[in-house]
C-alpha cells in the first residue's frame, strides 16, 4: 500500500488545486460581472451628468437672456419715468402760465412773454403807393 499513497496524496491535491481553481474561476466570473453592472451603471450616470451639463448650459444662456432683457426693460422703464416726469413738469408750466395769463387778462394786463417769437409782417411803402390803374385793350399785365 505504501506505493498507493503517494499517488492518493498527488491526487488530493491535484483535486484541491482543481477545486482552488474552479473557486477563483467563479471569484473572476462574479467579480466581471459586477464590473460590468458598475461600468453600465458609471456610463448611465456619465450620460445623465452630459445630459444635466447641457440643460445647465441652456439654463443659464436663458437666465442670460431674461437678465439682459430684464435690464432692457428696466432702462425703458427709467427712460419712460424721465419722460412722464418731463411732461408733467411742462403741464404744470402750461397751467401756470394759463393761470398767470388769465389772472392778468382779468387785471387788463399784458399777457407775459412766452419765448415765442411773433415776427410782424413787414410793409412796403412802395406797394402802398401803387393804385390799381385799369388796363386797356392790349396791355399786358407783368404781376
Amino acid at each position: 500500500m505504501a506505493p498507493s499513497a503517494p499517488r492518493t496524496r498527488a491526487t488530493a491535491a491535484l483535486r484541491m488545486k482543481q477545486i482552488a481553481l474552479n473557486n477563483q474561476s467563479r471569484t473572476i466570473r462574479r467579480l466581471r460581472a459586477q464590473l460590468a453592472t458598475e461600468i453600465r451603471g458609471l456610463a448611465k450616470m456619465k450620460k445623465e451628468l452630459e445630459d444635466t451639463q447641457v440643460a445647465l448650459e441652456a439654463s443659464h444662456k436663458v437666465i442670460a437672456g431674461l437678465t439682459e432683457i430684464g435690464l432692457s426693460m428696466s432702462k425703458k422703464i427709467e427712460k419712460m419715468k424721465v419722460k412722464k416726469q418731463q411732461a408733467k413738469e411742462s403741464q404744470r408750466r402750461r397751467i401756470a402760465y394759463s393761470k398767470q395769463s388769465m389772472v392778468q387778462e382779468a387785471n387788463d394786463a399784458p399777457a407775459p412773454f412766452d419765448d415765442e417769437w411773433e415776427e410782424e409782417p413787414k410793409e412796403n411803402p412802395d406797394e402802398e403807393e401803387i393804385e390799381d390803374i385799369p388796363l386797356g385793350k392790349g396791355e399786358i399785365d407783368d404781376e
